[in-house]
C-alpha cells in the first residue's frame, strides 16, 4: 500500500515496519533492468526499493580483492563496480520512477562523492551498510542532513555500534540500528533474533533486521518482535545472473513476506482478552458447546443417576459441566430421549 505510515516516512519507535526491496548490484548495470525491480518491488506491496551507489574511484583501489569471484566479464571487482555505475541523471530517473509506483527511494552510498550525488537525486532517508559503519565522516555527513539513518551492523562488535550510534544521534537524525549478519546466506544460527531486542534496550531507538537468509522466515519472526525496518535482498528470479541471487527472495516471496507482516502487525494491535467470552464466540458456543441431556426416555419422578444423563449439543441448555450437580434430583415431568434437560423440568434441589 503506498504511503503507508510506516517508521521511515514518520520515524518513531513503534512505528508500522518500513518493508525495503533491496536490489542492491542485481540490476547487473543494466539501467532497464533496475527499472524492472522498481515494478516488481512496488507490485510486491513493500514500502521501498533500495539499491547501492558505487562510484569506483571514489571507494575502491584497483587491487580491491574479489569477496567470491563471480563474473568472467570483470577482471577484477573493482572493473565490477565500474560496470555497476549509473550517471546522477539515471540515478534521478530511478527516483522519480519510485515515486510515481509509490515506493520511498533509497541508496546506499560508498563515499562522499556517492553522498552527495544522492543527495542531489534525493532519498527518503540513508541506509549504512555494515562496511561503512567506521566511515565517521560519512556518518557525519547524513546525520547533518536531518534525513532518517538507518544502520546496519553486519560486521562490529558493540564498541564500534556505540560510536556510529553517538555520531549518528549527535547529528539529530532519526535513527533504526539494524541487526545483520554478514554471511551469505546466512543460515538460522546466525540471524540473531536475540540482537534486536537488545540493540532497541541499548540505544532507546527503532530497530530492525537486514536478512541475507534468502527466505522469509526471519523477517516474519522478527516481526513478532515488532521491528521498524526490515530489509531483504530481492531477485527476479532464481535463475538471475549475480553474486546475491542465494540471498534472495523472487518478488512472489517478498509478496507473501509483506503480507505476512502485516497480519502480523495487525495481531500485536488487536491483543485478546481472554477473561470474558468474546461477542464473536458467543453465537459458536450455542452451537458447539454441550447440555446435559437425556440417554432415554425418563418418566416424571425419576432420581437422575449417572446412567440417565450424558452431554451432547447444542450448547442451549443446561451446561454440560453442571451434570455432576444434577444427580439424585428427581424429574419434575418427563423427558423424552435426547431432549436437552431445562430448569423447569427438576424438583427442587432439597436444602
Amino acid at each position: 500500500m503506498a504511503n503507508r505510515p510506516t517508521w521511515l516516512r514518520d520515524p518513531a519507535p513503534g512505528r508500522s515496519c518500513t518493508i525495503v526491496g533491496e536490489v542492491a548490484q542485481a540490476h547487473d548495470g543494466s539501467l532497464g533492468t533496475a527499472h524492472a525491480f522498481i515494478d516488481a518491488i512496488a507490485a510486491s506491496g513493500a514500502d521501498a526499493v533500495k539499491f547501492q551507489t558505487h562510484i569506483a574511484a571514489a571507494e575502491s583501489t584497483p587491487g580491491e580483492p574479489w569477496r567470491k569471484p563471480f563474473s568472467s566479464q570483470d577482471k577484477t571487482r573493482y572493473d565490477y563496480w565500474r560496470r555497476m555505475e549509473f550517471a546522477e541523471d539515471q540515478w534521478t530517473g530511478l527516483r522519480r520512477h519510485a515515486d510515481e509506483r509509490g515506493l520511498l527511494f533509497l541508496s546506499s552510498p560508498f563515499s562522499q562523492e556517492a553522498f552527495e550525488m544522492l543527495g542531489r537525486v534525493g532519498v527518503a532517508g540513508w541506509k549504512v551498510a555494515s562496511g561503512e559503519i567506521t566511515n565517521h565522516a560519512l556518518l557525519n555527513a547524513m546525520a547533518a542532513t536531518g534525513r532518517p539513518v538507518m544502520l546496519s551492523t553486519g560486521m562490529s562488535p558493540l564498541a564500534e555500534i556505540d560510536a556510529a550510534v553517538d555520531r549518528v544521534k549527535a547529528g539529530g537524525a532519526a535513527l533504526a540500528v539494524l541487526q545483520c549478519a554478514s554471511v551469505y546466506p546466512c543460515p538460522p544460527e546466525a540471524v540473531g533474533l536475540n540482537v534486536i531486542g537488545e540493540l532497541r534496550l541499548r540505544y532507546g531507538c527503532a530497530a530492525g533486521l537486514s536478512d541475507h537468509s534468502g527466505t522469509i522466515f526471519p523477517g516474519l519472526a522478527a516481526a513478532t518482535l515488532g521491528i521498524e525496518v526490515l530489509e531483504v535482498h530481492v531477485t527476479l528470479s532464481r535463475e538471475m545472473f549475480g553474486p546475491d541471487v542465494a540471498v534472495s527472495l523472487t518478488t512472489a516471496e517478498l509478496a507473501q513476506l509483506v503480507a505476512g507482516i502485516r497480519f502480523i502487525e495487525r495481531m500485536r494491535a488487536h491483543p485478546v482478552d481472554k477473561t470474558a467470552v468474546s461477542a464473536d464466540a458467543a453465537p459458536l458456543r450455542e452451537i458447539f458447546m454441550k447440555s446435559v441431556a437425556a440417554r432415554a426416555d425418563l418418566p416424571a419422578g425419576t432420581r437422575l443417576a449417572p446412567e440417565h444423563l450424558t452431554a451432547k449439543k447444542p450448547g442451549t441448555g443446561i451446561p454440560a459441566r453442571e451434570l455432576p450437580g444434577l444427580l439424585g434430583r428427581r424429574l419434575r415431568r418427563a423427558v423424552a430421549r435426547d431432549a436437552l434437560l431445562a430448569p423447569e423440568d427438576l424438583e427442587p434441589a432439597p436444602r
